[in-house]
């Protein structure tokens, strides 16, 4: 199964929105095929395996990822293709979340005579699709917020300069982050700020997974403009992929204007505040099958995402120098009135890259004002 893991790892930055799978069979005690899922619409990893074995499948176990589809997609069914190759065991990572599965290709087996073992690895598994999980399960993405600051947790100067807080290694690594993403959100606050691209700037045989000169998959590009006040001449308009305008204004002249300028429109419903209501943006990503989010922006969008309980995780780049206490902060929380209304986080990993620190952290279960 870990081999498998590995496998699927392969298509972190290819198969979306479809869930990265990776299939090893086994006779023997040697490796007789093997596969992963490298992009919607091409063939699953148990078919790669299943060719790459040929006859020798006949009587293997078959190591999957994700529980093998049992239902007609842009592909025939996995669980069809096990049981015409013969496979006398399949052992499962995780059961399947879409409920067209769930369950359902693993009974499919059963009936065919096929062992069945789930649960192996089931945490690796899991890590390795939390926005189609987290999708198919509760109808919204995985988000991740994204932020740069100081030592001294400072994010920008006072007057708004923040170029650059981080090296250009922990720049980099931002870049990995976004070419797994879905999509990527900001605020109109950042865009009149910054102007910036918001693409993925990656060579394309930096992804294994890609061929030479193939163009790197670009995310939805997302903007949280309640009063719809988009520059047309925005930088990120024109570039490859979409750029999706979310404003709670209904005025077709202004609409007309952002969508000839390349941008698509979205009128969600506002919050108490007359902003974008946040939890319906991201219901409506869902159903446009976005699984990862990732959040680049201000202190005013981070501290909302918290608040409202919408974020799964932070991944936070700290440079090693001080910026002051008049610079601006990470998040805008409101004050708080005892050290009990603190917001815990649960640190998941802490690593260096470059001359900066990266830390990998999620809101602890009982850590918001309210809960």
């Amino acid at each position: 199964m870990a081999r498998a893991i590995r496998l699927a790892e392969r298509g972190l930055y290819t198969t979306d929105p479809n869930p990265r799978v990776g299939c090893v069979l086994a006779k023997a005690g040697q490796i007789v095929g093997e596969g992963w899922h490298r992009r919607a619409g091409e063939p699953h990893a148990e078919r790669l395996a299943i060719d790459a074995a040929g006859e020798a499948a006949r009587g293997a176990t078959a190591y999957v990822t994700l529980e093998p589809c049992c239902h007609h997609g842009r592909t025939p069914p996995c669980t069809d293709a096990l049981l015409e190759a013969g496979v006398s065991r399949v052992v499962v990572g995780m059961e399947d979340p879409n409920p067209l599965v769930h369950g359902r290709g693993l009974e499919r087996m059963r009936a065919g005579g096929v062992e069945v073992i789930t649960g192996v690895l089931e945490d690796d598994c899991r890590a390795l699709n939390p926005g189609f999980d987290k999708r198919m399960r509760f109808g919204l993405p995985f988000v991740r917020v994204k932020l740069a600051a100081s030592l001294d947790g400072r994010t920008a100067l006072a007057n708004g300069e923040s170029r650059w807080i981080t090296s250009e290694a922990a720049r980099t690594d931002v870049q990995w982050l976004r070419a797994r993403s879905s999509a990527i959100v900001t605020g109109i606050g950042t865009l009149l700020a910054d102007d910036p691209s918001l693409n993925v700037r990656l060579a394309p045989e930096l992804i294994p997974a890609l061929d030479v000169g193939e163009p790197v998959r670009q995310p939805l590009r997302v903007i949280l403009d309640s009063a719809l006040r988009l520059p047309l001449a925005a930088k990120m308009l024109p570039l490859p992929g979409a750029t999706l305008v979310a404003t709670c204004v209904q005025d077709a002249r202004r609409i007309a204007a952002a969508t000839s300028a390349g941008a698509e429109v979205w009128v969600g419903p506002p919050d108490a505040s007359g902003r974008v209501d946040l939890e319906a943006l991201l219901r409506y990503l869902a159903k446009r099958e976005i699984n990862e989010v990732l959040i680049e922006s201000g202190p005013t969008l981070a501290g909302a995402v918290v608040q409202q309980r919408l974020v799964d995780e932070l991944v936070l780049y700290l440079a090693p120098h001080l910026m002051g206490s008049d610079a601006r902060g990470l998040f805008q929380l409101g004050p708080l009135a005892s050290m009990s209304e603190r917001v815990p986080l649960d640190l998941l990993d802490v690593r260096q890259i470059g001359p900066d620190l990266r830390l990998r952290a999620r809101v602890a279960e009982s850590g918001l004002r309210g809960s």
